[in-house]
Parts: C-alpha cells; structure tokens; sequence
C-alpha cells in the first residue's frame, strides 16, 4: 500500500514537473537581462569598436565615440554628425531573432531632419526594420527597409523634444513588434519582411546630429 502511493506521488511529480518545465524555461529566459553599450570604453573621434558604421543609399554618415557631459552614463556617447540618406551603425554581434533592443538618444541638431532610431534583424544596411522618433515632426513610426526602400507601417504622434534625452525601445517577437517611447507604448504592429535573425544598430536619417547612449540588447 506504502509503495503503491509512493509510486503514485512520484508519478504526479514528474507530470506536473513536464508540465510546468515549458512555464519555468519561459520565465528563466524572460528574467535573463540585456546587455547594455555605454561607449565610455570606446576612444573618442572614431567609431566604436565591435560596430559598423554605414548607411543606406547615397550620402557621407560620420559616426564617432564624442563626449557629452550630459549623457545619461556620462562622459562618451556615440553621435552621428554627418549627412546621408539614413546613417546607420550596425553592432556586429550578436543576431537575435526574438528580443528587445532600447536606446537612450538625444536629437541635437538637423535643418532636414532630425531623428533617432532603433534597428533590429538588420540583413545588411540595405534590408532591416526601424523604429525612429522625429524632433521636427513630432512623431514615432515604424517600418521596414527592403533593398533600401523604407516603407512606413504604423505612425503615431507624439512631442520629441530637441535637446533631450529620450528613450526609445523594441520588443519583437514573430512578426509583432512593440514600440515603448520614453516609458509608454506607443506601437504594436505586424509585419513579415524579416521572419529570421538579424543584427541590431541605431539609425538616422539626413542631416541629423543625433546622439546615442546605453545602447541595450537581449534575446530571448
């Protein structure tokens, strides 16, 4: 009789144990956290190492390490001060299919635009997804780039102040994305133009001084 309840309480464990294991691997990937980028390491005048600096289309981008007193983890940020269609700075590791990717940004000077943006399942500076807030439109949209044509598939207004820092994070899971802007969120869109593993980077566009800080990354 001993043995036979015995048997029948380890026989509940284990069931109840398989069936939990999918819940507890979840919540252990979930609680793992990012990887944050200060660029404080990194030598001022150049671009950070570990990155590529480029950029989608015609135009001469300059990304550099610069210091900047008012950083949220001063003294270095990584700014881009030059002009081209959309400057774009790549982390060469790792790719993430499924994660996050958040990024504080301060946008400080643009006659044609004057953005700042996330990039995730970047392909190549030619083929990526962006999610970009704009000083002078006042707005946060997201899209996907595809042979270097952007093409915009949710937009939402919101005040993006020059001169501040901001906050500006992706959460991508399948082909859902959510938009968080300095703490709310703002988009939760769809889309299928990059289903795989990608790099991720920062973004703008023209001739945005844009500066950059506590670059983080995770996957799930």
């Amino acid at each position: 009789m001993g043995d036979c309840l015995t048997s029948a309480v380890a026989q509940t464990i284990a069931v109840t144990s398989r069936a939990l294991l999918p819940t507890l691997l979840a919540m252990s990937a979930a609680a793992i956290p990012g990887t944050t980028e200060n660029f404080d390491a990194a030598m001022p005048g150049v671009a950070p190492p570990g990155w590529t600096a480029t950029k989608t289309g015609p135009g001469e981008p300059k990304w550099t390490v610069e210091r900047d007193e008012t950083a949220p983890s001063p003294p270095l940020v990584l700014r881009q001060s030059g002009a081209a269609k959309y400057p774009v700075c790549l982390k060469d590791d790792p790719k993430i299919k499924d994660g996050f990717v958040e990024v504080k940004f301060k946008p400080v000077a643009g006659q044609e635009d004057r953005a700042g943006g996330v990039v995730w399942r970047a392909q190549d500076a030619d083929n990526y997804y962006v999610a970009r807030a704009n000083a002078l439109e006042d707005n946060v949209t997201i899209y996907h780039t595809v042979g270097g044509k952007r093409v915009a598939f949710q937009n939402v207004e919101r005040k993006v102040a020059s001169g501040t820092w901001h906050t500006l994070r992706v959460d991508f899971s399948g082909n859902r994305f959510v938009v968080t802007f300095d703490g709310e969120k703002v988009i939760d869109a769809t889309d299928d133009s990059f289903p795989g593993a990608g790099r991720v980077g920062v973004w703008t566009k023209a001739d945005s001084v844009t500066s950059f800080d506590d670059f983080k990354y995770g996957g799930q």
